[in-house]
């Protein structure tokens, strides 16, 4: 029974069919195993066993009768905390939140439960999903599956670290700056960040995007394929569009492959994460893809821009809150804001405006090219107390010069699992498509899956 907690989505719809186990079976195998690793992790914000085992057996009742409401019925799930979910509170990983409970489910949450998907537990972020840490005012540190010391990344820190401990095959995150894709690269999961507004988000924002953590991209494209599905609440949604979202086979022949190795700004880029970008490089060149050197994405003023203008809109939430909810906040996050005190009008707006240059110098950079292949990050897994690698508030962004970019462009970008770094740290390769091309981007990524170095196996659960 302990294993059925790291069976696949696609593997599952296939048992459950067959009727060789069932929902309720899976379920206490995934319980079991957040019993074992929570105390270690620190994944989860909230587990209602009771009512996830009711759905578990209301899925295995449908599933006997052949009636299954779709392919992620009784299928074990997460979801990230700000994603609301009606009933429960949305603390967005603060201590200064307030803990009115939602009153409904956020679309992803709708159509997971229409679905029949069973969701086992929200998951934890930082405070406000600011940090590309697990580190929060409101709960224990987040910690990485693969060496508690390390971070799992964030903001969907609990996502990551649910996905590589094995609490079920599916898990969601968002997606504003790298959410997804980081700690999928430093837990070594697959972390698809779909075109924007292909999935309906509520509220939408520029930039955000929800999508899924998963140990193989079939799951990601099971997942996708659920919750992309309309909802009128996001105004800033694609228009419904049938994708063939299980039609991947990783052919890439003739394909023209743009390589990234320089952002243009932030950290530079390891050895170690340049040679895994190198050689994934050289595996799909010889896989029959066209490989064509691309320069730098974008400029310091560009990222120093956007982060004027993110702390001004973090600072300006953060000042409308009560006094002793403001002493809340995480110190690093209110450092990072307070200097927006002192921005003029003009540099808000310059720093707004860096979202249109970015784009146009995503737009720029892909060309007549089919995909781009970059790093995730520029730097493996850090300390997991740090809220940021440098721990320094001044250079908060300095490491999301990979993945920002393209949540400015609205492109469709997945993580995928390579290799790991000499002391074992996860490394993940970036591919990015064409605009709405996501369909696109899971193929080749799925050639990735297929062409990669033999990976470790997943960490073992903590004895009891």
């Amino acid at each position: 029974m302990s294993e059925y907690a790291d069976i696949s989505a696609v593997e599952l719809e296939r048992l459950y069919a067959a009727g060789e186990i069932d929902p309720v079976a899976v379920w206490q195998s995934v319980r079991k195993r957040m019993d074992a690793w929570e105390p270690v992790v620190h994944a989860t914000s909230h587990r209602d066993d009771a009512t996830s085992e009711s759905e578990a057996r209301a899925a295995a009742e449908r599933w006997r009768t052949g009636r299954p409401r779709g392919r992620l019925d009784g299928v074990p799930v997460t979801v990230k905390e700000n994603i609301a979910t009606a009933g429960l509170p949305t603390p967005l990983g603060t201590a200064a939140s307030d803990l009115a409970p939602a009153t409904a489910d956020a679309p992803v949450v709708a159509r997971l439960r229409e679905a029949g998907a069973v969701i086992v537990a929200k998951t934890t972020m930082p405070d406000y999903g600011m940090l590309t840490s697990g580190v929060s005012s409101l709960y224990p540190t987040t910690r990485n599956p693969w060496n508690p010391a390390w971070t799992p990344g964030g903001s969907s820190s609990g996502a990551a670290a649910a996905a590589a401990a094995g609490y079920g095959p599916i898990h969601i995150g968002t997606d504003i700056g790298g959410s997804v894709r980081l700690p999928a690269a430093w837990t070594g999961l697959v972390g698809f960040k779909p075109s924007f507004g292909r999935v309906p988000v509520a509220p939408p924002y520029y930039g955000r995007v929800a999508g899924p953590l998963t140990r193989t991209i079939a799951d990601a494209a099971r997942a996708i394929a659920v919750i992309s599905q309309a909802d009128d609440r996001d105004h800033m949604s694609l228009p419904p569009q049938p994708l063939e979202w299980d039609a991947f086979a990783g052919e890439v022949t003739g394909l023209r492959i743009g390589l990234v190795r320089n952002a243009g700004a932030g950290l530079p880029v390891d050895s170690e994460i340049a040679d895994a970008v190198a050689s994934a490089a050289a595996a799909l060149d010889r896989a029959g893809a066209h490989l064509e050197p691309v320069e730098p994405l974008i400029t310091e003023d560009m990222l120093s821009g956007l982060d004027r203008f993110w702390r001004m809109r973090s600072y300006r939430d953060w000042s409308r809150l009560p006094p002793d909810r403001r002493d809340r906040v995480l110190p690093y996050l209110r450092a990072w804001m307070e200097p927006a005190a002192g921005f003029t009008g003009t540099e808000v707006f310059d720093g707004f405006s860096q979202m249109d240059a970015i784009s146009i110098a995503v737009r720029d950079a892909l060309g007549e090219l089919d995909v781009l292949l970059a790093p995730v990050a520029p730097i493996a897994a850090f300390a997991a107390e740090l809220p940021s690698p440098a721990g320094d508030p001044a250079r908060a962004l300095e490491h999301i010069a990979f993945t920002v970019p393209f949540n400015m462009s609205g492109h469709p970008a997945i993580s995928v699992p390579w290799t790991t770094t000499s002391n074992g740290r996860p490394i993940g390769v970036q591919l990015v498509g064409r605009r709405f091309a996501d369909v696109v981007v899971l193929r080749v990524a799925a050639a990735c899956e297929a062409l990669r170095p033999a990976l470790p196996p997943w960490p073992a659960a903590p004895e009891h």
